[in-house]
Parts: C-alpha cells; sequence; structure tokens
C-alpha cells in the first residue's frame, strides 16, 4: 500500500515507518523537523529512513492548508497514519498556541485531505492524557474522558471528536489510538527516560516528580508499533449495537473506533529507575519533588479492545526495553555528542 505517515522524523513515526517499509509498503513521510527538541535527532532517524527504498519525504508544517491540500490531491495514498503533533504535557501550558496550530488546525488538513480523496482508513495518535481527572483504573476507552488536565490532554480530546464527525459525516473510516508512555531506542529527549539516563552519566541529579510515587504503563516502542499497523489494517467499522440512548464513547454507528494501546502492566517509577541504574551501572542522585501541574498520578491502560480486535500483545517487559534503551543511547552518544546524521549502523 501507499501510507501516509505524518510525524515520520518523529519517535514513533520513525519506528512505524521503517516497519512499514519492512514489510514492502511504500511510504511517505511528512515532518516539519521543527526544534521542539534537538533536530538532529529527528535528522538522523530520517536519514535512516531515506536510505532505504521504497521511502520519501516531504518537509511540510501540518498548519500549511494549501501544502497540504497540495500534499494529498497529488498523493494517492490508500491509508494515512497520522502521528505528527505538538507533544507534551508540560509545554503546553507554557505556549498553547503551538498546540492549536499543530494538533486542532493541523489535524483538521488531515482529516479534510482524507475526506476529499478516498482515504480507505485513517489511524491517529491519541493519547492517555484524556483520562486527566479519572482515577478509575484500569482507564478504559469505555469511559468518560471530560476532565483533562491539560491542554494537550485536550486538544487530543478536541481530536477524537473531530474525527468522529469525519466518520459520521462522510463514512470516513479512523480509528483513534490512545498512546500510554512509549519508550525505546531513538526516543524523545524530553521525556524521563532520555532525561534520567543523560542526568546519571553526567553525574547530575534526576527530578522525580510526586516523591516517586507515580505509576506508569510504560510500553515498549516494538510493541506499540505492532498495535499500530495492526490497527492500520483492521479497518474501523461502525458498531451494529451501538446505542444512542447509552452511547459507548470508543464505537459509534459510524465507521469509528478508539483503543488504548499500552502494555496493561503499570510499573512504579521507582521501578523504573532502579532497573535503569542496573543498566546503567551508576546510582541515581535524586530530587524528590512535588506532582507537576497537569500531570497524573498514575496511568494504567485497559488494551483489551485492542487485544481482541487486531491481536495486539505486548510483550517487552521494562527491564529489556531499558536494556534497549540504554545500548542505544550509549552507541549514539559514544564521544558525548550524536554522530553523523548519515550513520547507519545504528539500532
Amino acid at each position: 500500500m501507499k501510507i501516509l505517515v505524518t510525524g515520520a522524523a518523529g519517535f514513533i513515526g520513525y519506528h512505524v515507518s521503517k516497519r512499514l517499509l519492512a514489510r514492502g509498503d511504500e511510504v511517505i513521510g511528512l515532518d516539519n523537523l521543527n526544534a521542539y527538541y534537538d533536530p538532529t535527532l529527528k535528522q538522523a532517524r530520517l536519514a535512516r529512513l531515506t536510505a532505504r527504498e521504497g521511502f520519501s519525504f516531504t518537509r511540510t508544517d501540518l498548519g500549511d492548508r494549501a501544502a497540504m491540500e497540495g500534499l494529498f490531491a497529488g498523493g494517492g495514498f490508500a491509508r494515512v497514519v497520522h502521528l505528527a503533533a505538538q507533544a507534551g504535557v508540560r509545554y503546553s501550558i507554557e505556549n498553547p498556541h503551538a498546540y492549536a496550530d499543530s494538533n486542532l488546525t493541523g489535524t483538521l488538513h488531515v482529516l479534510e485531505g482524507c475526506r476529499h480523496h478516498d482515504v480507505e482508513h485513517l489511524v491517529y495518535a491519541s493519547t492517555s492524557s484524556v483520562y486527566g481527572a479519572n482515577t478509575k483504573m484500569p482507564f478504559s476507552v469505555h469511559h468518560n474522558v471530560d476532565h483533562p488536565l491539560s491542554f494537550y490532554g485536550a486538544t487530543k480530546k478536541a481530536n477524537e471528536l473531530m474525527a468522529h464527525t469525519y466518520a459520521h459525516l462522510y463514512r470516513l473510516p479512523v480509528t483513534g489510538l490512545r498512546f500510554f508512555t512509549v519508550y525505546g531506542p531513538w526516543g524523545r529527549p524530553d521525556m524521563a527516560l532520555f532525561q534520567f539516563t543523560r542526568n546519571i552519566l553526567a553525574g547530575k541529579p534526576i527530578d522525580v516528580f510526586n516523591y516517586g510515587k507515580h505509576r506508569r504503563d510504560f510500553t515498549y516502542v516494538a510493541d506499540i508499533v505492532g498495535g499500530v499497523i495492526a490497527a492500520l489494517d483492521h479497518v474501523a467499522q461502525p458498531n451494529p449495537d451501538w446505542n444512542g440512548d447509552d452511547p459507548d464513547p470508543a464505537t459509534s454507528s459510524a465507521p469509528y473506533r478508539l483503543y488504548n494501546i499500552g502494555n496493561n502492566q503499570p510499573v512504579k517509577l521507582m521501578h523504573y529507575i532502579a532497573v535503569l541504574e542496573q543498566c546503567l551501572g551508576r546510582k541515581a542522585e535524586m530530587n524528590l519533588l512535588p506532582l507537576q501541574t497537569g500531570d497524573v498520578p498514575d496511568t494504567w491502560a485497559d488494551a483489551e479492545d485492542l487485544v481482541r480486535d487486531v491481536g495486539y500483545r505486548p510483550s517487552t517487559p521494562v527491564e529489556i526495553g531499558i536494556r534497549k534503551f540504554v545500548d542505544w543511547y550509549l552507541e549514539y552518544y559514544r564521544d558525548g555528542a550524536p554522530p553523523d546524521p548519515r550513520v547507519t549502523n545504528l539500532g
């Protein structure tokens, strides 16, 4: 298939694109290569993709309506994996306009492109942040999620609503995936594992919020990718049993589906740090701090719907996943700085 992957130079987008290419799909990658985090890392991911047969790249901003219309008009995409977004809970407090431009306007441009150009299936990224003030565990896609605690979470909840309207009005099959904390090689420098590793190796303290009492549904990136592609292959269908008198938030009379995609096994943050210390052979000095504004104490994904519908079964424990991340990190930053983006021997 010819597949558009937005955010292809990003963490998850890179891994999804690589897996699609490996199975023989043609991938058109889109990214704006912004400086939210080190563009060198994005360029290195992109260099590895462009070296593969079947991949082409367009540097385009989701918010550029004319560019997005032109991309879809000439694309001939069978399916779309929409992963590009302005990410980060804390940054959304500092710069909410960036989230409106990318996550709201940008997603509208993707929906319009899919609608007007007969895309068979749109799979898009949502987030566990939509659960916000919910405390009933595990988090279920069948629960109401009307109380987000960050503007980032609110934009992703809006994406789910926008997607449903297009599924209803235009019968566009759409599947939303609520990602829980994803980690692994080529990860994002703003994420905890990356920051912890960098500081521990530099002999600097790490900031541990909520006094280390967090629990997170840490999910290894290879497991996530398997779920994304399985969902892409399973085109969303209407739920014939959907009832407006008792509406199920995860399904619809339209071709619309929502899924959690996580490890379904929360891990204590202090255990996560202990595993990292073991992999690095160094102890961490910790600054124990209170819960941050917009953050939630715990996440736990009920992923049984995705298991049932597409056979998704995450299998990587944090002991193995963190080891793989550390091995990658030590190779990538082997001289204290990233290698030339053209490097091709990293995992």
